[in-house]
């Protein structure tokens, strides 16, 4: 097993490799990298089998292995990902707000690699192959450390993509596996100032602040997603529901899931009952403040943390506010910063709502599951920032590059 610093300095030397790739040959990797993967979907699979024997041996909960587990159609799903990154525009090499000084000098950027970028990530395989495929296809190597419950999936992927890269006379350490899942790894990866250009972390809140708290690289933080969906009292209520069931319960395990439903008092006899009903058909626990529970009747009390939990299970948390001010005020103070939904037809309180919350991705009658790359007409992403620099929402090819100044001169010298 290769150190970290091995590793690091393997990435640096594939970058410079890489950066001399044109679009086609970028393409051509990631075409065949797709065709091993359904290759060899038995092998994956017999690899995944393990993780997910390990993750029940070790009482992990139901919607965490789902994460966790793949079957035919998820590799077939992580294959056409790495196609559709083939055909995505290739930022690399775009040269953007070229001008012409006084002095005659013409000044502008260059779209260009990050160098190296490292990502760690929790139980989810199919994260391995996403982040192979923009890291390559954005001119960067990629060093990956996924968590210790998809340790034999990831192992298999990566192996896979290695070997199709050497196959083709290319620099297989354009992505590598740091197949240590210790936590001393995890610290060590962190520090790989001179190696690492950036570090992306992607999972649950302990993982992102571990990340942000101990890294001496520079960070780009995504994911944690406590997002809410506000009900106001204009909202259309079979519109209202059938947002807050799909918010919450068409995959409850992902970042862009709702966690807590606000809803205004002047519609909550209305509104609260339907949408419980349509909620339990989902098997959604129901976490109340009082006033919520008078409307919901079978439902679980809510406690302070409630507000504040990223759940990802069938778990949704219940307020009623007394006004749109409360409603903005209780997001202000719990959210993280990732998708809010407001369901309105009151004009003004939509656009007041798209002005004042803060968020990465704020919508007017729509559900936050819509936050991601490939929803938005990006085509795949690395995850969805909830900062505000470097780059902030789903991140894609052009989040994962950086820029550098180009100026062309005819003899100009600085008096």
């Amino acid at each position: 097993m290769k150190t970290i610093q091995e590793i690091g300095e393997l990435a640096v030397a594939a970058k410079r490799s890489l950066a001399k790739l044109t679009t086609e040959e970028k393409n051509n990797i990631l075409v065949a990298a797709a065709n091993a993967l359904r290759e060899n979907s038995k092998i994956i699979i017999e690899a995944n089998n393990l993780d997910v024997a390990n993750a029940k041996e070790n009482g992990i909960k139901a919607s965490l292995i789902d994460r966790l587990t793949l079957d035919l159609n998820r590799i077939e799903g992580m294959a056409d990902g790495l196609e559709q990154v083939a055909k995505l525009p290739d930022p690399i090499g775009e040269v953007i707000n070229m001008k012409t000084l006084p002095n005659g000098l013409t000044v502008g950027q260059k779209r260009v690699p990050m160098g190296v970028i490292g990502i760690i990530y929790e139980a989810r395989p199919n994260v391995t192959s996403d982040a192979f495929g923009l890291c390559l296809k954005a001119g960067s190597a990629a060093i990956l450390r996924g968590g210790k419950e998809a340790i034999n999936s990831n192992t298999e992927v990566i192996k896979l993509f290695r070997e199709v890269i050497s196959s083709m006379g290319y620099d297989e350490n354009i992505v590598q596996l740091i197949e240590d899942t210790s936590r001393e790894s995890s610290t060590a990866m962190m520090r790989m100032n001179g190696y690492i250009d950036v570090l992306i972390p992607r999972g649950g809140a302990g993982l992102i602040q571990s990340v942000i708290q101990n890294s001496t690289v520079p960070v780009i933080e995504t994911g944690v997603g406590n997002c809410h969906v506000f009900i106001d009292e204009s909202a259309d209520i079979d519109k209202g529901v059938a947002i807050i069931v799909n918010a919450k319960a068409q995959r409850p395990s992902v970042c862009n899931a709702a966690e807590t439903l606000l809803v205004h008092k002047n519609i909550a006899a209305d509104f609260l009952p339907k949408a419980a009903t349509a909620l339990r058909e989902k098997n959604v626990e129901l976490r109340c403040d009082e006033i919520a529970a008078k409307y919901v009747g079978d439902c679980v009390p809510a406690t302070e943390s409630d507000w504040a939990t990223e759940f990802l299970d069938y778990i949704l948390a219940v307020k009623v506010v007394n006004d749109f001010d409360e409603a903005l005020e209780h997001i202000v103070k719990y959210s993280t910063g990732h998708s809010e939904a407001i369901v309105s037809e009151n004009y003004t309180n939509c656009q007041r709502f798209l002005n004042e919350v803060d968020s990465a991705a704020v919508y007017v009658n729509a559900s936050t599951r819509f936050t991601d790359g490939n929803e938005f007409g990006f085509g795949a992403e690395i995850g969805i920032s909830t900062q505000k620099l470097h780059a902030r929402g789903p991140m894609g090819l052009k989040e994962l590059t950086t820029t550098k100044y180009i100026i062309y001169g005819n003899g100009q010298i600085r008096k």
